[in-house]
């Protein structure tokens, strides 16, 4: 498995389509806990994503056995690509329901406590600022929430974001910009103080 580890992306591709299951299980430990964080955020539902990370892998398995893989250097965003488009499938069969609950959410756009030597009390205002931060998070529209989520904890670039997501680069760029508008604008609506004095 060490040597598996070593391989790039590409490398256990073409093993895996040749017959090697390990290679395929490098991949999926390689790329789980990321691609299961990023379907949670978006379903916010643990069943649900289960359901639909175990999906992607299992479109993944076909279309390389199937020798419909293209090679591009771009496995971990071929497979969020999946990811999003089961997503996409799922709240469309669900549009009359498509009621999301952030309650469980542990998203946190301000994750700076831990690095912060302050006192209780500017914990406690950080803590506050993380939770209305969270609840206007979870207002945004889908496809600015889900950017603002791949830019912030993915750490993805705008050209990863926007070959995941199928838009252009601009889009991507534009729908983080309404995002930050959009939770400005609520900010200020909701008299939500968004910084420490």
């Amino acid at each position: 498995m060490d040597k598996l580890n070593k391989m790039t992306d590409e490398e256990l591709v073409i093993l895996y389509s040749k017959g090697e299951n390990k290679a395929f299980d490098a991949l999926l430990h390689r790329y789980k806990n990321r691609l299961f964080s990023y379907i949670y955020f978006i379903v916010k539902n643990t069943e649900l994503a289960e359901d639909i990370f175990q999906e992607t892998f299992v479109k993944a398995i076909i279309t390389i056995k199937q020798g419909r893989y293209t090679e591009n250097g771009k496995f971990p965003a071929w497979l969020s690509r999946i990811a999003h488009n089961l997503i996409i499938d799922n709240f469309r069969q669900e549009r009359n329901e498509n009621v999301v609950s952030n309650d469980n959410s542990e998203v946190d756009l301000l994750n700076n406590m831990n690095l912060s030597e302050g006192t209780i009390e500017t914990e406690i205002i950080n803590e506050q600022i993380n939770n209305d931060v969270r609840h206007l998070v979870k207002l945004l529209p889908d496809n600015q929430r889900e950017v603002v989520y791949m830019r912030f904890y993915q750490d993805l670039s705008f050209k990863e974001i926007a070959s995941i997501t199928g838009v252009s680069i601009n889009t991507a760029l534009g729908r983080m910009r309404y995002a930050i508008l959009n939770l400005r604008r609520m900010a200020e609506e909701k008299e939500v103080i968004l910084t420490l004095d």
